[in-house]
């Protein structure tokens, strides 16, 4: 028997089972199943044996599992944990209203966003929950699209109720960002003066700071460093990104960071100095230290990088009134600073400086232009200013 004509009946025996199992899998992708809807129906006039659709159906199954891991992989941890928040409240406010969360009405959301936008009063006129920002409303709607699109359902947004409920609210709210203030290069030589880098927690704190700017680093980015990402050479480091906000498919960068012109401010030494005193020699670069000075295992996460920051910024502000300098005491509110503070900073100082938008860009990891002018728009306001040549 020829090889064509093996082949024939081969396809003959098998074909309708592969176009089941092939069916099957892409209707999971657009309408979830559970295992026991697995099962393909086999044709009435199928010559496969019992043994043989057994063993197809679970290697179906086994692809399906396998096809659900990835589609969970393909968002972020952090996009995946804001959507189950707010898809839990937006279904938390349903239940409490008597309205059905999926499928949604239009109308529905409409009052949802109108209910995130007026906040809610406890009795006593206290806020119980207060109006949320045009940022937050916009990512629950997000959330709202994408858990109707796993069910299989369409939310309508083009619903004219909807549609205007939301713009109205975008054009009494505005839709400017309101982000947490810059530390530039000036702020974080303040926050490091009053670190003790005796300490281990000083000696972590002041490479977390100065490595996180030097870096341009996300918060989420600089704790996921390990030792094994740091390569020291004569110029520098090379630290190497293994993922990113703007590389989730881990195709990995690296940033350069050199030596600091003043010792005391030198990112290089900062770090060299911590991992000594800490005795680091693999694993997270940055990690807990608990109460007793004992450095523990595992790596820091991204909100203990907001909280270091909160904690230096409130201690800078502090010697400054100390030292009667009023006006940086007044700059550096706690309440004003968070994670993104560092990174923010550092682009800001940088285009101040005149680096260019590429440079900056390659430090940054910015994949788009339109978002990095945001920080220079700032930094470069009273450069090349019209007001200033007008007379006044």
């Amino acid at each position: 028997m020829d090889y064509g004509t093996a082949t024939i009946r081969a396809w003959a025996v098998l074909g309708p089972q592969i176009i089941v199992a092939i069916l099957t899998y892409y209707h999971y992708l657009n309408h979830p199943m559970t295992p026991n809807s697995l099962q393909p129906p086999a044709p009435s006039n199928t010559l496969i044996t019992p043994t043989t659709s057994r063993q197809l159906a679970a290697d179906v199954a086994m692809l399906v599992a396998d096809a659900q891991g990835f589609r969970a992989r393909s968002w972020a941890d952090n996009t995946r944990r804001g959507y189950r928040a707010d898809w839990a409240d937006f279904t938390a406010w349903c239940s409490a209203h008597g309205a059905v969360a999926l499928p949604a009405d239009p109308r529905v959301v409409a009052l949802y966003l109108t209910a995130l936008a007026n906040g809610s009063r406890a009795p006593g006129g206290r806020w119980a929950s207060r109006p949320k920002k045009v940022t937050t409303m916009r990512r629950r709607l997000s959330a709202i699209q994408h858990y109707h699109q796993q069910a299989g359902h369409e939310l309508d947004t083009r619903d004219r109720v909807l549609r205007e409920t939301w713009r109205g609210i975008r054009r009494q709210m505005g839709t400017a960002p309101v982000g947490k203030s810059p530390l530039v290069t000036e702020y974080l030589q303040a926050l490091l003066r009053p670190i003790d880098a005796t300490t281990l927690a000083g000696a972590r704190d002041r490479a977390l700071l100065l490595i996180d700017f030097a870096g341009c680093f996300r918060r989420s980015e600089v704790v996921s460093l390990d030792v094994a990402d740091v390569a020291w050479g004569p110029d520098g480091l090379v630290i190497t990104l293994r993922r990113s906000k703007t590389d989730q498919e881990a195709a990995g960068g690296i940033r350069g960071i050199p030596y600091g012109a003043h010792p005391e401010t030198c990112p290089v030494r900062a770090l060299d100095a911590w991992l000594k005193a800490a005795a680091i020699a693999e694993g997270p670069l940055f990690r807990p230290i608990t109460r007793y000075g004992s450095v523990l295992p595992q790596r820091l996460t991204p909100q203990s990088v907001a909280l270091v920051i909160k904690r230096a910024v409130g201690a800078a502000r502090a010697a400054a009134l100390e030292a009667g300098n009023t006006w940086l005491a007044q700059t550096l509110d706690p309440r004003y600073y968070a994670g993104h503070s560092l990174r923010a900073g550092f682009i800001t100082s940088a285009a101040a400086a005149g680096v260019s938008e590429s440079d900056i860009m390659r430090q940054s990891g910015h994949a788009r232009g339109d978002t990095l002018r945001k920080y220079i728009r700032h930094a470069t306001v009273f450069r090349q200013n019209a007001a200033a040549k007008v007379g006044l």
